[in-house]
Formats: C-alpha cells, structure tokens, sequence
C-alpha cells in the first residue's frame, strides 16, 4: 500500500430508490476514515438524478450511468472503471455503514498478503434484527467451496485494486445476475483469503430474496453456470450438494417435479444430510410452495 490512508472508492449500483439511496450514500461519506473516500453511484439504464447528500473535506461523490450490461454486475463493473481509489468497495443502495467500518477493515490490509477485507453485519427488516458476525478471522477459498458464507456480504467487502484485477470484472454473463456475488467472491478468495473484522458495520436491509419469487427458472440456470464455471466445486461434495439442492428446490418451486426429484436423488447420493433436501419434498409433493418456505426462512434471516 502506498501509504497509511490510501484512498478508497465505494462503488452504489442503484436503479430508483430514492431515500434509500440518499441513506446509503450518506453513510460512506460520513466515515470516520482519515483518508479520501469517492462514492460512485452508477444508475442502471436509468436518468441520472442529483443527491442532495454534503461532501466534505477528502469526500467526493460522482453520478454516472451504467455502461456495461444492464444489471447489478454491469453496475459494479462500469463504477469500478470510473473509480480512482487504490481500494475498491460496495455497498447495496438499500444499506447502511457504520462509521467505523472503513478505519477498521483498512488496519487488516496493512498485512500485505491480505487483499481483501469483509467484517460482520446486522441483518435489519420486518420481524427480523439480527447480528451476523463469523468467528474467524480468515476465509479461504476452500471454505467458500464449501459453503456461500452468508455473512462476507457484497456490501460489507472492501478489496485492493490489484485484487479486484487479478479476480477480474463481475461476471456479465451469469444468468439474471443470480449469484453474482458468491461466484466473484470465488475467484477473489483463488488469490487472497478475506480477512474479517469481527464486528456488525453493515446493516443490511433484510427483505431477503423476494426478488427471486418466481424466477426460479433463471435460479437453475445461473447455479448450473456457476457449477459449471468452477469445476473445483466438485472438491468438496457437501458444498456440491448445497448448490444442487438449490436447483432441486427451484425446479420444484417452478413446478419441474420429474426434474426436480432427480437432482434431488443426486443431491442425497452426494450428502444424505443436505437439509434442501427436507425443504423441497414438501414442494415436490405440493405440500407447500417454495414461495411460502422461502418466506418462512427468510422470517428466520435465512436463504434457501
């Protein structure tokens, strides 16, 4: 790192949330960060609209217009091309920073072989308000093949430029940009483990995946992308089942049942314990809907 306080760009992908956005946005630029922080929000294909959000000393915001593919990756990707900062950082239009949250995970980067930073978050909505915080201080690449790590969240990431570059772009081409989010953090973790501060500075506005409802067609594809882009998956047969039991699951919810009953069997020979498993026969058997079991877990702060 160049110096004590290199500077840092946050990267807000939005497309219409207005007060949300401007709350977002407030957050970054009141951190208590002594070095010079920029905030990039990149409307999504929509007319750029002004903040009415104070700058500062060392604070900077720019408005500009996604370029790239319409969506969240695309967002990310034309933010981080305009983006100056020697650190890269996101955050979701509909979150909150706490004012700590830069100074915190900047002291973790002073060890040069750590390019990226996550920390704990709050998950905060109706009926919920939950702490999220790992007890490690590191995750590796092998325990995101194992498992999605819920809570190294896209907004709580903070990573050097050279990291980002070497990882490369957010993936354009996932389908519904479902996933987008665990299938970069992969290849991030292929070249750095993401050190973790062990304390909420996010909140994270838990509506869960309500987004998702009925879209369950582009969840099979995206996951079967994501299987099929990172071979290494395969290493690790709990985490393998984990994802095919997320297909399972959406083929069910789509009413696919044949389909569904035979990734389910997979998905037993690879690890009989995989809890989608239990989630999705009442599914297949229109017992429940997956709308009603996702809501149910999400009530819980969970995903399915």
């Amino acid at each position: 790192m160049r110096d004590r306080y290199p500077d840092v760009s946050v990267i807000v992908a939005t497309r219409d949330r207005p007060g949300l956005l401007e709350r977002a946005v407030t957050s970054i630029l009141q951190q208590d960060y002594p070095g010079a922080v920029e905030c990039i929000v990149v409307y999504d294909h929509v007319d750029v609209r002004d903040l009415g959000v104070a700058t500062g000393p060392d604070r900077s915001l720019k408005l500009i217009t996604n370029t790239r593919r319409p969506g969240l990756p695309g967002g990310r990707n034309s933010g981080a091309d305009a983006a100056t900062g020697e650190l890269l950082a996101f955050c979701d239009d509909d979150d909150l920073w706490l004012p700590t949250k830069l100074s915190r995970q900047v002291e973790l980067l002073a060890d040069p072989a750590i390019g990226a930073v996550s920390c704990g978050l709050r998950l905060r909505g109706p009926g919920i308000d939950k702490e999220r915080v790992l007890e490690r201080e590191l995750v590796t690449y092998e325990e995101f093949l194992a498992d999605r790590v819920m809570e190294v969240h896209s907004s709580t990431m903070l990573v050097r430029r050279a990291t980002w570059e070497a990882a490369g772009d957010v993936d354009e081409d996932i389908p519904g940009g479902y996933s987008e989010d665990y299938e970069w953090l992969l290849r991030i973790s292929s070249h750095t483990p993401v050190a973790v501060v062990r304390q909420p500075l996010v909140i994270v506005d838990w509506h869960g995946g309500s987004f998702y409802f009925g879209r369950w067609a582009t969840i099979v594809e995206a996951q079967r992308y994501l299987i099929a882009k990172h071979p290494d998956l395969a290493r690790d047969r709990a985490g393998l089942a984990r994802l095919r039991g997320q297909i399972a699951f959406a083929l069910a919810s789509g009413n696919r049942r044949l389909e569904a009953l035979r990734e389910l069997a997979a998905v037993v020979r690879l690890n009989p314990r995989e809890k989608r498993v239990l989630v999705t026969v009442p599914v297949i058997l229109r017992l429940m809907t997956g709308e009603r079991v996702l809501r149910m877990a999400q009530k819980r702060g969970r995903g399915i």
